[in-house]
């Protein structure tokens, strides 16, 4: 067993409208954006990255707004929910919040416990936030949002998966314990970890599979503390058959990516060297970073993509 996975790293989607995108997290959810690079296999897109103050592993949504793509339509095979932990009583607020900012698909429910709110972001991304203890976390303070009521990182993500069987299996394998089962729900929890520690599987057998697009979940990372552990990781993987890729140095931290077997692309990611390694903490995300090999065709790079404005815009 895998005994190295701290929890959630970060959650990567794709989405539209790049302005749109960075309004969503920045203004409306009052996420921090704390990096503003591109796609290292795509440089005429932006990669965008929304966190806590710093960036904390288990708080940063990521996301690559490519513009006119499509919208993905959702089906089993993806992660269906990314899940957002807010403190015990702050719905209400956030209820009258998304309502007034034009936020769709607003729904109350509750599971294992939990009071949840689930909404659309604005490419139908699924979204849910979560009242749970605060566990040691605060949330970013720099937006309009009170601290008492701000998003404190990721709670953890729901899957949809048609069979979950062998996805429960991989997680057990991982270090997460299964911890209970309501109608389709089952729930993992991996101990010992950062706070973003819960995962859902959702078995869907009669749904259609997802189409990725505007709005689908790309990958979810896993945390490992360093490169040791990652390879550590990385070498269990490969030896009990998964298809692993090379440790490839993504600048603020280090990468492995492998295709669950119910479809879902899973990355374990380094918590090292962190989002300040080329920004100080008061200036992160505000200049375009560049990965090096990329910084000899900055002027172009720059001219290809949009500016991105604070100015406010509904979801």
């Amino acid at each position: 067993m895998i005994k190295e996975i701290k929890g959630l790293h970060h959650v990567t989607s794709m989405a539209g409208d790049a302005n749109r995108n960075n309004a969503f997290f920045t203004q409306i959810l009052g996420l921090r954006r704390i990096k503003k690079t591109v796609n290292f296999d795509a440089p005429e897109v932006y990669h965008l990255y929304f966190g806590d103050e710093t960036g904390t592993p288990g708080s940063v949504m990521t996301t690559f707004p490519f513009g006119a793509m499509p919208r993905g339509r959702r089906g089993v095979g993806e992660v269906g929910v990314t899940e957002f932990a807010v403190p015990h009583g702050a719905l209400p607020y956030w209820s009258k919040r998304l309502a007034a900012a034009e936020v769709i698909g607003l729904e109350e429910s509750t599971a294992f416990g939990e009071t949840r709110l689930s909404f659309d972001g604005p490419d139908g991304d699924g979204f849910a936030l979560v009242e749970t203890d605060p566990r040691g976390r605060t949330p970013w303070t720099g937006a309009d949002v009170p601290e008492d009521v701000g998003i404190l990182g990721f709670h953890g993500a729901r899957f949809a998966l048609q069979e979950s069987a062998a996805t429960a299996e991989l997680l057990s394998f991982m270090g997460y314990q299964k911890v209970g089962t309501e109608g389709d729900l089952t729930r993992f929890v991996i101990e010992g970890g950062n706070a973003a520690d819960t995962i859902d599987l959702q078995e869907l057998p009669g749904a259609n599979p997802a189409d990725q697009g505007a709005g689908s979940v790309h990958h979810i990372a896993f945390a490992v503390e360093d490169r040791a552990a990652q390879l550590a990781v990385r070498d269990r993987l490969l030896h009990t058959g998964y298809q692993v890729t090379p440790v490839i140095d993504r600048d603020y931290f280090w990468a492995i990516y492998f295709r669950t077997p119910g479809g879902v692309l899973f990355e374990v990611a380094t918590n090292e060297p962190g989002f300040d390694r080329d920004e100080d903490t008061a200036n992160l995300g505000q200049a375009l970073k560049l990965p090096t090999r990329y910084e000899p065709l900055r002027d172009k790079i720059e001219a290809g993509l949009p500016d991105i404005t604070d100015e406010r815009i509904t979801a």
